[in-house]
């Protein structure tokens, strides 16, 4: 991988994180389009896409610090308040925890092909165009006026916002776009449903980031081969974290100003434009999404359904 691969593939991951477009489904064009979808760093580079979302993670840490002080303060009896959102998160994150532990081989070996997640990215595109129409009272069907911030989130809504995440464990969903929808049918404003989607991706991105770094170091353990740093580099494992760190920050920016003004259409329609794309991109055999089956018998399954869609 070359230095600029790192940063490219960097600011991709940082971008589409938090936003709900599918991180998964953009990674995958980028990698295809440098051409590092094949070969023998194949898997390395599947690990690297998911090892840079601790960018991701120290970006939301550093935007929301007094957030997670306030958790801490919780933690240790200083904070009723902080405590129920530690709780919450725990709770929304645990379903994701546990069906991504179980299924998560299952889903790449059946989920990991253009149908699914073109079927993926269109469906989604619509939910959120949809959501957004009810939100706004156009249908008929009264919402809950979505105007509660994170504080107001009830243990049964966080559970229902974490089973919500599980959906997104199918390649293409969006983690994103499952748990700010899913705050959304919590009551949530739209700038407190992105604040507890970038919170709870702080347990969510670091369970994945972990569970691939260590994968990843035991399979080359155990097979004498090298780990993703000695195939990579160091210094591009680096660059890759630092640019995704720094354009997480500003996506997550730019999304709370934009849901408060335009909501979620605009992403809707961009998921539906990325679904033909995607499409016409692998009928040209340019962008690959099927794991290579030689390597697929040799290797571990990554960790990819763990929480990152």
């Amino acid at each position: 991988m070359e230095w600029w691969h790192a940063i490219v593939l960097g600011l991709v991951e940082g971008i589409t994180e938090y936003l709900p477009i599918s991180s998964t489904g953009h990674l995958i064009i980028t990698s295809s389009l440098l051409g590092l979808d094949g070969g023998a760093t194949k898997q390395a580079v599947d690990d690297f896409n998911i090892v840079i979302q601790g960018g991701a993670i120290l970006a939301v840490l550093g935007l929301y610090r007094a957030r997670v002080m306030q958790m801490l303060r919780g933690v240790f009896g200083k904070d009723p308040a902080g405590l129920r959102l530690f709780v919450n998160l725990v709770v929304a994150f645990l379903p994701a925890a546990i069906v991504g532990f179980l299924l998560h081989d299952m889903i790449e070996r059946y989920l990991f092909f253009p149908v699914p997640v073109l079927m993926a990215l269109a469906v989604g595109g619509v939910y959120m165009m949809a959501l957004e129409q009810w939100r706004r009272g156009r249908f008929g069907i009264p919402s809950h006026g979505n105007r509660r911030g994170v504080e107001d989130v009830t243990i049964k809504q966080a559970f229902g916002i974490g089973c919500l995440q599980c959906i997104a464990m199918w390649p293409g969903t969006s983690r994103s776009m499952m748990t700010i929808t899913g705050g959304y049918l919590a009551g949530l404003a739209p700038a407190a449903a992105a604040e507890f989607s970038f919170l709870l991706g702080l347990p969510t991105l670091g369970a994945a980031s972990v569970y691939s770094l260590l994968k990843n170091l035991k399979h080359a353990h155990d097979t004498g081969g090298p780990n993703l740093f000695q195939s990579l580099g160091w210094g591009a494992c680096a660059l890759g974290v630092w640019f995704a760190a720094i354009s997480a920050a500003l996506a997550v920016k730019w999304l709370v100003g934009f849901l408060n003004k335009r909501g979620l259409s605009a992403f809707g329609w961009y998921r539906l434009a990325l679904c033909v794309v995607m499409g016409l991109l692998i009928w040209r055999g340019i962008v690959s999404i099927a794991p290579d089956a030689k390597a697929e018998t040799a290797r571990d399954t990554n960790a990819t359904a763990v929480g990152s869609q």
